[in-house]
């Protein structure tokens, strides 16, 4: 059974910044391209940055040259580090593995994710 249990949110200023943090266990990490969303209320989830297996990453407009996601194969963890945040970045955030064949599609049940509240 697949598990992702994603740490690391709170509060912060705006242009300050937190680390996530995303075990996953039950899946082959290694081989999987694992993603960040992000989900605020009355909104649909959205994704926010993406890795690969080889490391490549990709990122949302809204986050790019602000946020850098990271990977531990050892550790099957996968990271967020967000810089200069935003108020509109304040969101409960989750990970997930990307489906095959598809851009963001999250493979497998959500976690509880974490929030992250950003005041201004």
């Amino acid at each position: 059974q697949v598990q992702l249990v994603e740490s690391g949110g709170g509060l912060v200023q705006a242009g300050g910044s937190l680390r996530l943090s995303c075990a996953a266990s039950g899946l082959s990490f290694s081989l999987n391209t694992m993603a960040w969303y992000r989900q605020t209320p009355g909104k649909e989830r959205e994704a926010v940055a993406r890795i690969t297996p080889g490391n490549t990453p990709n990122y949302a407009d809204s986050v790019k040259g602000r946020f850098a996601i990271s990977r531990d194969g050892a550790k099957k963890t996968v990271y967020l580090q967000m810089n200069i945040l935003k108020p509109e970045d304040t969101a409960v955030y989750y990970c997930n593995s990307v489906r095959p064949l598809s851009a963001w599609e999250g493979a497998y049940d959500w976690g509880q994710g974490t929030q992250v509240t950003v005041s201004s």
